[in-house]
Parts: structure tokens; sequence; C-alpha cells
């Protein structure tokens, strides 16, 4: 199953200029996902991050994979209207690779548990086959009346 733009915004709240991901290639729910974010130099973080060599901040490509990660949750879920998903922790975060303009990010995240509105994941950035990121992170969804 693929899932477009369109889709994606339905799905989740983030909008430019946060939406970190184009486009969804693969899903199984309740098990994982695949998915792009292509880096182009027009985005706002490469006038600071840095102006004489762009690199794409690595606590971005860990927000496109939660974002990813929170498509999965709501597809799996069947939806997530009315409800919100947040960080509870970022654990074992490693960079291997700068991601610059031009690069398509292929990014993965599977599901490692579910115990009720806690979901923890496994997940992976891919540039040209080689992993420029990867993390495990645990996030809650809450109803958005909970605050």
């Amino acid at each position: 199953m693929k899932i477009d733009i369109n889709e994606i915004m339905s799905i989740i709240p983030h909008r430019y200029p946060f939406l970190l991901i184009d486009r969804v290639t693969s899903i199984t729910l309740n098990e994982s996902i695949v998915g792009i974010k292509n880096v182009t130099i027009n985005e706002p973080q490469f006038t600071g991050h840095f102006p004489e060599r762009p690199v794409m901040p690595g606590v971005l490509i860990i927000e496109a994979m939660a974002q990813l990660a929170a498509v999965l949750v709501a597809k799996s879920m069947d939806s997530t209207k009315g409800k919100e998903v947040f960080f509870m922790s970022i654990e074992e975060a490693k960079f291997r690779k700068i991601v610059e303009p031009g690069d398509t990010i292929v990014m993965y995240a599977s599901i490692l548990q579910n115990r009720g509105p806690v979901w923890k994941f496994k997940a992976r950035s891919e540039v040209d086959g080689k992993i420029a990121a990867e993390t495990l992170f645990t996030a809650m969804v809450k109803d958005k009346s909970n605050q």
C-alpha cells in the first residue's frame, strides 16, 4: 500500500516547514512502514545549518522517522482522529552518514512493542543504501482533551 502526501496530511497534523515525509512506499499494519523524504536546498534549516555546507540536522531525521511511525500507528489503529502522538523517549540514536540537499532518505520503522497507548519503535534512515541514522524511540497516543 502506498500513501501519497495528501493522505499523509490527512493522517498527521504536521505541515510545512515541519512535515518531513513525502511518501509512504510500503506499510504492513501493526508491523512496519517504509517511506521517503526528499531533501532539498529550499528547506529553511539550510539557511543556518550550515550556510557554507548544508547538512540535514540529525534531530530532523529522527523527527522524520517519528512522523513515519505516527502514520503507521494511525493506520494500524484505523484512525487517530481526536488524538495526538508525542515522543516519550529517544534511545541509542546514531548518525552514520551526512545527509545533504539532493539526497533521498529512505526510512524504515517497525513496531517493537505496543502496550495500550504506548508504542516502541526501531527505525533507520538510509541514503543510497547506506545507513544515515538509526534509533529506538517510544511514543504515546493521547486524547486531545487530556492535556
